[in-house]
């Protein structure tokens, strides 16, 4: 019988097991991992890594945070799970804090970011036919853009790849080139019901949006009256520097999905909307069983914590040290040829071949990184790195790259 522990011997075991039992979707890297402390995870045969992926920018806070530790052992102790149906002491507080972070004022919990993006797709529609404008039901999303895998979200996700297999998804969503200004202005008319889009596109290649792409929704917003959804699932809650980066550019949501850091490893996500959206939305127009548990919120309390109190600054200074080391890796190696993102959100283009070797490369040498959009190595350290990791991490990236042009 199975105790819940984790078994750090027999990784071919594990990989067989997966192999006879679990659904084929994920393209594994052959590496049991079975513990981790801060930057590093451990895998089953005892080898170290340094984690500059943080499981796609979840483990926004690291590995068996102490506290985070201290306060879900508690909980559990406590209270895990009531439904919604009933109060709890907790989920009010998270929506406070959000609020105060991101001015908007309501919020509502979910499990993921993919389930973020389904819920402000949802009152986005909502919001317009509580208004009487029924017709008013298109989308407008940014090629480049991935915002999730359920229906609604991969119907705005513009990858083909992605898509065409589960077609035809929603109806009524339109892409637009992210460096067209011109073309958003065409495509934003008064049957749209939202704008959605990342403020920096994470899976599409880390491709932060220019500050004239960002007036462009502004205006197009303001001239039809569509909603603005920015998808912070990525790029929010401090992986930036900031709490939000759609307030760096200027842009001003209607609705926020969000998900990845604020659990620091639990699994939660949340819609952030204006009190507008919000009003038009009626009890039972949406809901979740899981959402919003105790164990989860207290998790994001605990991110929060930490982010409020010195994790903003830690990611700016840790932001920069990256972008600087980076940029002299680009420098040094011409075939680098672009840094792109900001503050602990990075990429590295260049050839795919290349990319692709060196994510190979860096495991072997034991830093964790990952492919994006082909020809991108992106790079998602925890927002608490240190500066000794950091430089760490640049070290075995350099000679990563040594190693592909000396090949």
């Amino acid at each position: 019988m199975s105790t819940g522990t984790t078994d750090a011997t027999g990784a071919q075991d594990v990989r067989a097991l997966e192999s006879e039992h679990l659904l084929q979707v994920y393209k594994r890297v052959p590496v049991v991992l079975t513990r981790g402390e801060g930057s590093y995870v451990h895998d089953a045969d005892g080898r170290r890594y340094l984690d500059f992926l943080s499981g796609l920018g979840v483990a926004s806070l690291g590995h068996a945070h102490p506290g985070l530790a201290a306060a879900l052992a508690d909980q559990a102790r406590t209270l895990v799970h009531t439904s919604n149906l009933y109060f709890h002491p907790l989920q009010g507080q998270v929506g406070a804090r959000l609020a105060a972070l991101s001015g908007l004022p309501r919020a509502f919990f979910c499990n993921s970011g993919t389930e973020a993006v389904e819920g402000c797709l949802k009152f986005a529609r909502r919001y317009w036919h509580t208004r009487g404008e029924t017709g008013r039901t298109r989308i407008v999303a940014l090629e480049r853009s991935f915002h999730g895998r359920t229906f609604g979200s991969l119907s705005a996700t513009w990858e083909p790849g992605y898509r065409r297999p589960f077609e035809p998804l929603l109806p009524g969503v339109d892409f637009v080139s992210p460096t067209d200004p011109g073309a958003l202005e065409g495509a934003v008319g008064p049957d749209v019901a939202a704008i959605i889009l990342e403020p920096i596109q994470g899976e599409g290649g880390v491709w932060p949006l220019t500050p004239a792409f960002a007036e462009a929704v502004n205006a197009a917003c303001e001239r039809t009256g569509a909603l603005l959804v920015a998808d912070e699932i990525q790029c929010g809650l401090g992986r930036t520097g900031r709490p939000f980066h759609s307030a760096t550019l200027g842009l001003r949501p209607d609705l926020m999905a969000l998900g990845k850091a604020l659990g620091a490893g639990m699994p939660v996500g949340a819609i952030l909307m204006s009190q507008a959206v919000a009003d038009a939305i009626s009890p039972g127009d949406h809901g979740t069983t899981y959402g919003g548990n105790l164990l989860a919120c207290r998790a994001a309390l605990v991110f929060l914590d930490a982010l409020e109190q010195g994790g903003l600054e830690r990611a700016r200074t840790a932001g920069a040290r990256l972008a600087d080391g980076l940029e002299a890796l680009a420098k040094r190696y011409p075939m680098v040829s672009d840094v792109r993102g900001a503050g602990l959100m990075r990429g590295l283009e260049m050839p795919e071949a290349a990319a692709t070797r060196a994510v190979e490369l860096a495991l072997a040498r034991q830093l964790l990184v990952n492919r994006t959009a082909g020809r991108v190595v992106r790079l998602l350290p925890p927002l608490n790195v240190s500066d000794a990791e950091i430089d760490e991490g640049l070290q075995i990236l350099d000679r990563v790259l040594e190693q592909i042009v000396t090949r």
